[in-house]
């Protein structure tokens, strides 16, 4: 896309260019022109020779058909280079709305991707606060087992007792 604007923004330079040339060629037709009027008032003054007159009227006449193709051409660079300019700044905020879109775009995604993260660190504190209950769980019930196997021993040298006692009686 850089590659076009570059492009576009040469070959409006050129036409920049070849239009101040017109602009400056046209100017020196003009005062041409009016070296002419002034050379044939003076022939026509002095109504010297009649073949030179009619020369000088063909070269004017020339000329005028120059300067005319000259505008007509100048005219044309104009429409061109006001053609090349709309479509640039068409480009221009054609990229400047995709470069805003892409922008708005990320920093929705940036938003999600934090909430995401928000979300990670809150079940990791849940899931570190719920390992610790489990583990004090499992140390409770690894005590309680214990207890209960030291009952059972008890017991059963309660009752070991407890048999030989009664076969004694």
């Amino acid at each position: 896309m850089e590659a076009d604007f570059s492009e576009m923004r040469k070959e409006l330079q050129s036409r920049d260019a070849r239009w101040r040339r017109i602009q400056l060629e046209c100017q020196q037709l003009h005062a041409e022109l009016l070296k002419i009027r002034e050379y044939k008032d003076m022939q026509e003054i002095q109504i010297q020779h009649q073949s030179s007159c009619v020369q000088f009227t063909e070269q004017l006449e020339n000329k005028n058909t120059e300067l005319l193709l000259l505008a007509q051409s100048q005219e044309h660079q104009q429409e061109e280079l006001h053609k090349i300019r709309n479509h640039l700044y068409q480009e221009e905020q054609s990229h400047c709305s995709e470069q805003e879109r892409m922008k708005t775009k990320i920093s929705a995604l940036t938003e999600e991707l934090h909430q995401k993260e928000i979300t990670i660190a809150t079940i990791m504190e849940k899931a570190g606060l719920l390992e610790r209950q489990l583990k004090m769980e499992l140390e409770i019930k690894a005590k309680l087992l214990e207890k209960q196997q030291l009952l059972d021993s008890r017991y059963r040298v309660i009752k070991s007792e407890n048999t030989r006692l009664k076969e004694m009686v």
